[in-house]
């Protein structure tokens, strides 16, 4: 496996991090007609896992998909054109932001049914092992996520078969606006992984080289035929949970909170270490800026300009 430099890490989580800033200053032009869930606060996840795949591993999402999209190299302009339902989008302009595929990258698609692409990513990985392909799987969800009985069935079959998958849980706390105290007992989620028999690990969702680290342990164990791997990686959310704005204002969290969650900045802490092996990495930071401001732009541009989609190519898209 080729590891992304620290670097690249770093630019890979900014731009993440300005693209979704992007779309939530445009958001209320009402021009993007669908949910949207940002994920600004959790780009290490995404990074630090798809740094750790190859090109041919494919990956499955949920309705926090963006960041998953384009850490496994999934294209902007298609995905700026969906959010605003043009016909040059990812699903032609029929998904939206919870609705993202991009198959050239082994991005296999995001769905907004909580643990729906659970037992999808598990057939991935299935129909890898009757193929005796070194493919992994990967599926990211979230902590609410892990109380639906469906992805306790998959992590059942998938340790029964020791299929080739890895299940990433990005456990930000909330499941909507209720903690996880109010809805679980006290004890780590990847411990009851564990218990259904497939190796389980825990880390600073905040860390992209930690991230990185242990999902190159897992990914190799999969890839190895060691069985399917499990990690719990413990983050934070900035944003509401559906939409661009903070929501201190609901009386669910503070803004004391808010403010300490993103005192943990994994784009901030990562910069702050490089700067410190390499004081030049300041410029670095700017070249990067400029390049990514100039991409998103033209990925607006290319997405306002595209035409929406008609009613005459609706019957292309069914699928009975």
């Amino acid at each position: 496996m080729q590891q992304m430099q620290p670097a690249r890490l770093f630019k890979s989580m900014l731009r993440i991090r300005r693209i979704e800033e992007a779309l939530a200053d445009r958001y209320a032009e009402q021009e993007m007609r669908c949910p949207m869930h940002l994920c600004i606060g959790q780009e290490a996840i995404a990074v630090g896992v798809c740094a750790a795949l190859h090109p041919t591993d494919r990956v499955f999402s949920n309705h926090r998909a963006h960041g998953h999209y384009l850490a496994k190299g999934g294209n902007l302009n298609a995905m700026l054109a969906e959010l605003y339902g043009r016909a040059t989008g990812c699903c032609g302009g029929r998904g939206g932001s919870m609705h993202l595929i991009d198959l050239d990258v082994g991005f296999m698609g995001s769905t907004p049914i909580v643990g729906g692409t659970v037992p999808l990513a598990v057939g991935s990985a299935w129909a890898s092992s009757l193929k005796q392909s070194d493919q992994v799987t990967v599926v990211f969800f979230g902590d609410g996520c892990f109380e639906e009985g469906v992805v306790h069935e998959s992590l059942n079959f998938a340790a029964l078969h020791k299929l080739p998958v890895l299940f990433v849980c990005e456990n930000n706390d909330f499941s909507v606006y209720t903690r996880r105290n109010e809805r679980q007992p006290d004890r780590p989620i990847y411990r009851l992984a564990e218990a259904h028999g497939m190796a389980a690990f825990s880390g600073n969702g905040n860390d992209v080289e930690e991230v990185l680290n242990i999902s190159s342990e897992a990914i190799d164990n999969a890839r190895l035929g060691r069985g399917p791997q499990f990690i719990e990686f413990r983050t934070y959310r900035w944003r509401e949970h559906c939409g661009p704005n903070f929501d201190d204002d609901l009386n669910y969290r503070s803004t004391q909170e808010i403010e300490s969650g993103m005192g943990d900045c994994p784009i901030a802490s990562h910069a702050a270490e490089l700067t410190l092996k390499d004081a030049s990495f300041s410029r670095d930071i700017e070249k990067y800026e400029d390049e990514i401001r100039q991409e998103i732009a033209a990925a607006f541009e290319f997405a306002l300009s595209s035409k929406k989609p008609t009613s005459e190519d609706a019957c292309g898209k069914v699928y009975a």
